[in-house]
């Protein structure tokens, strides 16, 4: 009976999928076909209903497909660092898995500070694999906003201060994530640089600064990197919020740059049905997102983009013309990624993944100093290391925001020192402060708890008992990702360290002038005492692999390669942001006073000396610069030009430099900074080993973008490109002309 059943239902199936009694599948369903033929065939089958319910949430994390056609539902995921733990339908709470403990990656300012592209695409791949093993269809990441005030609580997310480098690393992240057929979301799109009333303040910045500065980013994960989608920004850019901006996603997005994908709002971001049907949104996630408390049976069907789009296409109020075009994109969302046959299955929480992040971390921690050679640690003749500061113990994987984790594991910091060195010396901690002893951050509970009931007074002098007995004291601390820190929803409140670290690593270098100061974070800080602090070492948030990744660099299995991506002021004046007086805006509006002189261009333009660099970074190894050369001494407009130099590993041991080349245009018609990065290569060389390094540049390293012509302009006349070690360490330049 039931074989007669499914018989006929099978028969019934093909019939319908016939023609001239041959079964035929539908166009959209014919993997063969393009894509474009695909998107129409399904739409001229979806009813109006069908076509609504895929332009809004359905959950938390979900919207709607198709069933009766076959067309699977789309299921986001946070990012960047790592897949987000498995949530309730209709809640933030932790849906109560056992199975979806993800490896956390380093954050993306980690990334960044590789300097190497290569690893940009192991993160991409590593990442997405894991995205696409728990089915997810969109990642929520990588996120390029630009670093212009160390206050900035999400800067941890993202790749630094710098266009240029932030559009070449992003670029191998989205390839790599999206051959798993799982799309990136590159966000937040755009000018998303503070948190503070991030949900309402109005940006002002000129035309020039906004596409020299905050828009190559997203140019390149377009035009370069091909993401299948892009998550607009929380605040107002010319009056309008940017998940339904005329003129960011319509005019530029659209127009300018040939986007062919989908606009996804962040959770919350839109506001306005009518701007949300012309101004260039797709997909609505996240309205009310305390929940279903806003006294409706189902809130997703009250969305913007729902119940109230329907009723005014069926008034007559607005045509179809809109929704189907949102509905053509999210179909070609569709397509390439949970309707693509070919999709590959993934893998999650493997040990491949977890060394992927720790090559990754590896790379990207950065030697900020090292006088005396205090690192790598002698393992020889050190006998006792000092582990002080809560910020060896406490784990990072959680907190920060939508970014927060679920790891599989995390190896802290005193632990990763601890399996490194075993019985080669003794490894005592002390805490020496108490700050955030909390052990549950936006729905992910890490199971740590961190109480300490003993006073400031106790710690401090345990710390320094502890300091006065070792040959070694390695301080671990910085920022966490707690309210008000390295996290999302607030700015921090100053550049200092918080919990008294100040104080307390001031005592400790009266106890032991051999000490070397870790700092965990995702931004620059403040450091009075850094005359005094022999080591140095930026630390990040390191992911999974955090404490062996830390410990391979402080006794020397990995020499150091990282180079910031941001600039470290003495003090937050420093700053062009702040300088100029109006971070974080007033009565609604913050105004870019500085414009196009952010980070490093600010600090070279007004001869301020930063506390670190902009791409500066230390090695246990030394290098040598030879003269650089050019292939030509005129750049034609269609031409492109060759700068060769030299670079010698000097030292004892095999190290990696990142030769990073700026260009300085020495007259022009605007103001422009000294100098710019268009370009950097990051090259391993043995001791006593030479290596010639070649980077081309064409006429678009030397634009700048006229905003009364609304044009890229390349002006005739004298350049230098200059070749160096950082920002602030060149170490030769040589002249050429732009005929």
């Amino acid at each position: 009976m039931f074989k007669s059943i499914l018989k006929a239902a099978v028969i019934v199936l093909c019939s319908s999928f016939s023609v001239y009694g041959q079964a035929q599948l539908p166009v959209y369903l014919d993997d063969t076909k393009p894509i474009k033929d695909r998107v129409e065939d399904a739409l001229s089958r979806m009813t109006l209903e069908e076509k609504i319910g895929m332009v809004h949430a359905q959950s938390k994390f979900s919207s709607a497909g198709v069933p009766r056609l076959g067309i699977p539902d789309i299921w986001m995921t946070d990012g960047p660092h790592g897949i987000r733990p498995e949530v309730l339908w209709d809640e933030w709470s932790q849906a109560g898995w056992t199975n979806d403990s993800c490896i956390a990656f380093p954050a993306l300012t980690c990334l960044a500070a590789t300097w190497n592209k290569e690893m940009s695409s192991l993160y991409g791949k590593s990442i997405g694999e894991e995205a696409r093993y728990r089915n997810k269809t969109v990642l929520l990441g990588p996120g390029v906003n630009i670093y212009r005030t160390p206050l900035n609580g999400r800067n941890f997310e993202y790749m630094g201060e710098d266009p240029f480098l932030s559009a070449k690393m992003v670029v191998p992240y989205i390839k790599g994530v999206q051959q798993n057929g799982v799309a990136t979301c590159v966000k937040h799109y755009a000018l998303n640089n503070q948190e503070t009333e991030r949900h309402s303040i109005n940006v002002n910045v000129d035309d020039r600064a906004l596409y020299e500065i905050y828009l190559p980013a997203f140019k390149a994960a377009i035009q370069e990197g091909d993401t299948w989608a892009i998550m607009g920004s929380y605040n107002k850019y010319k009056g309008q919020q940017c998940c339904h901006n005329q003129y960011l996603l319509n005019d530029i997005l659209r127009k300018e740059w040939g986007f062919q994908g989908v606009v996804v709002a962040d959770w919350g971001g839109v506001h306005d049905t009518q701007q949300a049907i012309t101004n260039g949104l797709d997909m609505e996630f996240g309205t009310w997102t305390d929940g279903l408390s806003w006294g409706t049976s189902n809130a997703y069907d009250n969305y913007y983009l729902a119940k109230p789009y329907l009723a005014m296409i069926k008034s007559g109020k607005v045509g179809t013309k809109e929704l189907d075009e949102k509905v053509r994109r999210i179909l070609r969302l569709s397509f390439l990624t949970n309707m693509n046959k070919n999709r590959p299955f993934g893998s999650f929480g493997t040990e491949e993944h977890a060394l992927a992040g720790r090559k990754i971390a590896e790379e990207g921690i950065v030697l900020l100093q090292n006088k005396n050679n205090i690192l790598p640690i002698n393992l020889n003749k050190t006998k006792r290391i000092a582990v002080i500061g809560e910020n060896a113990i406490k784990m990072m994987t959680v907190g920060g925001g939508s970014s927060s984790l679920k790891a599989k594991y995390e190896v802290s910091p005193l632990d990763g020192l601890k399996r490194r060195i075993g019985s080669q010396a003794e490894v005592v901690y002390a805490r020496g402060y108490v700050g955030d002893a909390d052990g549950s951050y936006n729905g992910v509970v890490s199971g740590q708890n961190l109480k300490d009931n003993r006073s400031a007074e106790e710690l401090m002098a345990e710390a320094i008992k502890v300091a006065k007995t070792a040959d070694v004291v390695v301080f671990v601390g910085g920022l966490n990702k707690s309210d008000f820190q390295d996290s999302e929803g607030n700015d921090r409140k100053g550049l200092g360290l918080p919990y008294n670290q100040d104080k307390l690593i001031t005592e400790l270098l009266k106890a032991n002038k051999n000490l070397v100061y870790v700092n965990i974070s995702g931004n620059a800080v403040a450091m009075p005492w850094v005359n005094e602090v022999p080591g140095i070492v930026q630390g990040w948030f390191l992911g999974t692999e955090a404490g062996n990744a830390l410990a391979a660099v402080l006794v020397g299995d990995v020499n150091p390669s990282g180079k910031l991506t941001f600039t470290f002021p003495v003090k937050l004046s420093d700053n062009a942001a702040h300088a100029m007086g109006d971070f974080p805006g007033k009565d609604g509006e913050v105004t870019y006073k500085e414009g196009i002189f952010v980070g490093y261009r600010w600090h070279d333009k007004q001869k301020i000396k930063p506390l670190f660099s902009f791409g500066h970074g230390l090695s246990y190894t030394t290098f040598e610069y030879g003269k650089v050369t050019a292939d030509k001494k005129e750049l034609t407009a269609d031409d492109k030009i060759t700068f060769t130099v030299n670079v010698k590993n000097t030292g004892t041991r095999e190290g990696s430099e990142v030769v990073q080349l700026y260009i300085s245009d020495l007259k022009s018609s605007l103001p422009r900074p000294v100098k710019e990065l268009k370009g950097f290569e990051k090259v391993s060389l043995k001791p006593g080993e030479t290596k010639t390094v070649t980077i081309t540049v064409d006429k678009a390293a030397l634009s700048f973008f006229d905003d009364k012509k609304h044009e890229w302009v390349a002006e005739p006349g004298d350049f230098e490109a200059l070749i160096g070690a950082s920002s602030a360490n060149i170490k030769t330049k040589t002249a050429f002309k732009l005929r």
